[in-house]
């Protein structure tokens, strides 16, 4: 079963703690501090893995998390990094941010990686807190928190060369005949529910021919399996339509191909700029001189594309279109850049947010009460020792350094006020 779409959540590891701690040794007065930092939280990597062929892993697993840092400790002893969590998809996999709908990355290359959720930093101990008048740190810093954040995963094939078609025309005995593929194969009128990989081995090289699934019209809607295939084609190189020439459906060709040239039109303009052959499909029904197939022959080859007579289960005429898609392969660049056009998503202003968690906001609620808030403030706030008057002194001159005092005092602020942070309650005095 081919599993091409899954929703799962990530979760980066959170920074450890900063360690409060004093040397006990005979002979050093006072001690002084050692308490270590705490290790860094570790990063949501996504790896591309050539082995891999669905997102099926992902059905039935949904949140992942990678390890938080451990907390500082004595001695000066940072604390252990986090193991990074590495989530291992199929090569041709597209991450989305769900949030915004921006592509984060795109998983074309074997063994390509990207971090999607950068680890939380580790908090400094209090020996970074010493100094000429602080002798004796009695606080720590709290480690930062990790990304949590919904992604798609996204599949989309890596071919370089598609069978487009309607159902129940060859493809999939065309895709038997010429790799190494098993497909299912029956007369049914209704199509392939999942695309096939094969490898062509032409000569001394090779490419992947892919069987995109039979089209309907109205695929470019979403009807039948429509657009879940449809977007398989745009990672190909080259495609080979094929037309059941002997009409045996009891459809006219020329028709066929029109309606399912439309269909691809609908869904992307672009792939219809793509190289294309036209495989005319069980000639060995019809003759070649047949007037149906010459006047199918006349009309698609004035358009501009080049018809090859075939008949898949018989092997009639399949290595002339090979070798043509070989050749048009050719052509191609391997580094060409992708048709796709996405939105991508800001890593840059994904790393301004931790700006924001170190912002401290000042407002006043309903009652009169200046308010503090903060999530960085709020990790010190609940790390502070109130007992401690140089603690205390960190607190309120991280606070007045983000400028909140200020901002509080152009709202008002006076001595005797109150001050809110978190449900604690004190009242301000200016020094």
């Amino acid at each position: 079963m081919l599993v091409d779409r899954a929703v799962i959540t990530i979760k980066s590891g959170k920074g450890g703690n900063g360690a409060v701690s004093f040397r006990r040794e005979p002979f050093v007065p006072e001690g002084g501090p050692d308490g270590g930092d705490g290790g860094n939280g570790g990063n949501i990597v996504f790896l591309a893995d050539p082995n891999m062929r669905t997102l099926m892993d992902f059905k039935y697993k949904h949140k992942y998390e990678a390890e938080d840092g451990q907390n500082g400790m004595r001695k000066k002893c940072y604390g252990k990094k986090g193991s990074d969590l590495i989530i291992k998809v199929p090569l041709g996999t597209m991450v989305f941010d769900k949030e915004t709908g921006h592509l984060m990355h795109d998983l074309k290359v074997a063994n390509d990686s990207f971090v999607a959720a950068k680890g939380g930093r580790g908090g400094k101990g209090n020996v970074h807190f010493k100094n000429s008048v602080r002798q004796a740190p009695n606080f720590a810093e709290a480690g930062t928190p990790g990304k949590e954040r919904e992604v798609i995963l996204e599949l989309k094939m890596i071919a370089d060369v598609g069978l487009v078609c309607f159902p129940n025309v060859g493809k999939s005995s065309l895709l038997a005949m010429s790799t190494n593929a098993k497909p299912k194969i029956e007369n049914y009128h209704f199509t392939t529910i999942e695309p096939n990989l094969g490898v062509v081995k032409f000569y001394d090289t090779e490419f992947i021919l892919a069987d995109i699934a039979g089209i309907i019209e109205g695929a470019h809607q979403g009807l039948g399996l429509g657009l879940k295939f449809l977007k398989h084609i745009e990672r190909t190189k080259v495609l080979i339509h094929v037309v059941d020439v002997s009409g045996s459906e009891g459809r006219d060709p020329i028709e066929d191909f029109d309606k399912i040239m439309a269909e691809l039109e609908s869904y992307s303009t672009k792939i219809k700029d793509k190289p294309m052959l036209v495989a005319a499909n069980k000639i060995d029904l019809i003759d070649e001189d047949d007037e149906g197939y010459l006047r199918f022959k006349a009309e698609i080859e004035g358009r501009g594309y080049k018809v090859f007579p075939i008949s898949a289960p018989i092997n009639y005429g399949v290595d002339d279109l090979m070798n043509a898609a070989l050749e048009a392969l050719s052509h191609i660049p391997d580094d060409e850049d992708s048709m796709e056009e996405y939105d991508y998503f800001d890593f840059q202003a994904d790393e301004e947010l931790d700006e924001n968690y170190r912002k401290v906001y000042a407002s006043v609620d309903e009652e009169g009460v200046y308010v503090l808030s903060g999530e960085q403030l709020d990790k010190i706030f609940n790390s502070t020792n109130f007992n401690d008057m140089g603690s205390l002194r960190y607190l309120y001159k991280y606070v007045e350094n983000s400028g909140a005092i200020k901002e509080l005092k152009e709202m008002g602020l006076q001595d005797g006020d109150t001050i809110k942070i978190n449900d604690f309650e004190f009242d301000y005095f200016d020094e």
